[in-house]
Parts: C-alpha cells; sequence; structure tokens
C-alpha cells in the first residue's frame, strides 16, 4: 500500500492549491481549529481543492456538532476532531459525522445531495465515504485507543504528536523514542482494524516511521513551513555566493 501524501493549509489560498496539485499532492490537511479560515472561504475552498483532484481533509475547530457538520455540508471527504479525550467522548462526538441510526448527523439540503432531494442509498454512501477522525492527542485517548477504532463511527484516528507529547507530561515534542513509542501503538492498532491513520510527519524519522507503519495518509509539509524553508534557502544561496566572491 502506497500512503496518501499531503500538505498542511493554515490559511485559504488557491495559488497554494495550485502548487500542490501541480506538486503532486493527493490531500490537503485544513487546519480550521488553529488558522486562518472561515465559512466564506472553506465554502469556496473545499471545493476548489476538490476540483483539482485532491481529497479534503479537515481539522475542524473542536469536538462539537456543528463545526463537524458545517465542513461535511461543504464537501470535506475526511473530518478529523481535535480534543477527543476518551472512548465515551470519541462515542459521543463522533455520532455527530454519520447518519442515522449509526450516527446523530443532520441533513442539510445542497452541496452534497447536489441541490436536490436524497433517499437512502445516498445516506448510507454519505455514510461510506465522508470519513470520521477522532485526533489522539491526549494520554487518556491513548489508553482507549483499540475500544475508539472499534466505534462503528469512527473510520481511523489522526495522530496530533505535539499536544499528545504535552498532555501525557513529556514536555515538548522531541520525536524520541517515548513519542514514538505512542505513534506505533496507535498505527498498530489502527491497523489491526483495517482503518486509516494518519499523522504530521516534518522530520525525516517521522516520514521512515510513517512509511514503515503503513500510514493511510503521511502529512509531510506545512504551509508556512514550506514558505519559511523556501525563503531560508534562497537567502542561503545569495549569501554563499557573497562569501565566495569576498574569499576571491
Amino acid at each position: 500500500m502506497r500512503s496518501d501524501i499531503a500538505v498542511w493549509a493554515s490559511e485559504p489560498s488557491s495559488s497554494f492549491v495550485e502548487i500542490a496539485t501541480l506538486v503532486g499532492f493527493d490531500s490537503v490537511v485544513l487546519d480550521i481549529e488553529h488558522g486562518a479560515f472561515d465559512l466564506s472561504s472553506l465554502n469556496w475552498l473545499i471545493p476548489f481543492i476538490r476540483a483539482n483532484g485532491m481529497s479534503v481533509i479537515a481539522k475542524v475547530q473542536g469536538p462539537a456538532r456543528e463545526p463537524i457538520q458545517q465542513a461535511l455540508d461543504f464537501g470535506a471527504d475526511t473530518i478529523a476532531i481535535p480534543h477527543i479525550e476518551s472512548l465515551e467522548h470519541a462515542r459521543e462526538i463522533t455520532q455527530f459525522a454519520k447518519f442515522p441510526p449509526a450516527g446523530k448527523r443532520s441533513f442539510a439540503g445542497g452541496r452534497t445531495a447536489q441541490y436536490g432531494p436524497v433517499d437512502d442509498v445516498w445516506v448510507a454512501k454519505q455514510d461510506q465515504t465522508t470519513k470520521c477522525l477522532p485526533m489522539i492527542e491526549d494520554a487518556t485517548a491513548v489508553v482507549d485507543i483499540e475500544a475508539i477504532l472499534d466505534l462503528e463511527t469512527v473510520d481511523g484516528v489522526f495522530i496530533g504528536p505535539t499536544d499528545l507529547s504535552l498532555l501525557s507530561g513529556r514536555g515538548a515534542y522531541k520525536a524520541n523514542e517515548s513519542d514514538f513509542n505512542d505513534l506505533v501503538r496507535i498505527a498498530r492498532a489502527a491497523n489491526a482494524r483495517h482503518k486509516a491513520w494518519v499523522i504530521p510527519a516534518w522530520t525525516q524519522a517521522e516520514k521512515k516511521l510513517a512509511v514503515d507503519e503503513k500510514a493511510h495518509t503521511i502529512v509531510s509539509v506545512m504551509q508556512y513551513g514550506a514558505l519559511e524553508s523556501g525563503m531560508r534557502a534562497a537567502r542561503e544561496d545569495v549569501i554563499h555566493y557573497q562569501q565566495e566572491k569576498d574569499k576571491s
């Protein structure tokens, strides 16, 4: 299995989406929780990403009905729900991503319904094709990871390594053995149940772990990080040639 490769977006930009398409990314993570997105921007950005041939993982504002349903109504392929604390919390919140009888998602006519009436086939297809990923970023959620993955309303998990380290009492995330032990446990629990797992992987060690443990989606670069590294490299090229000139 080849992992999907995703890019992380922190603000709406059509050019960023077009560049990601040209480079060959499979999907875009929208950091709605921490990023500069409002409902108006999501309304055009989500279908624009999909029209460019990539899927959308919407990391919603929080564990509540409204942000989950809004992202789904705009056409997100997958939602990642932050701050899931336990099995019972996951059971309660992930219901909002699936229609009855499995869950409690509310119907809204519009884009996903192709602006017309729907039937039971449409409802079943929505539940099958739109994915719900609780974020595992709390030590108590790791304790319940197997049971969380077994929920009917859960299609996989999205790992939040930095918050997981902080909330586990390890301080800032260091991508060390203790951090990786948690990541591997989560990954193997998901794989054993044939459910997806997604991980932000900024370093080479994280990317290797994600490939070795068969991540469904590897988020390999951030929007701001790509800008910073590109700008830094361009500036350092000029400084290098200036130094070479000074030596001659």
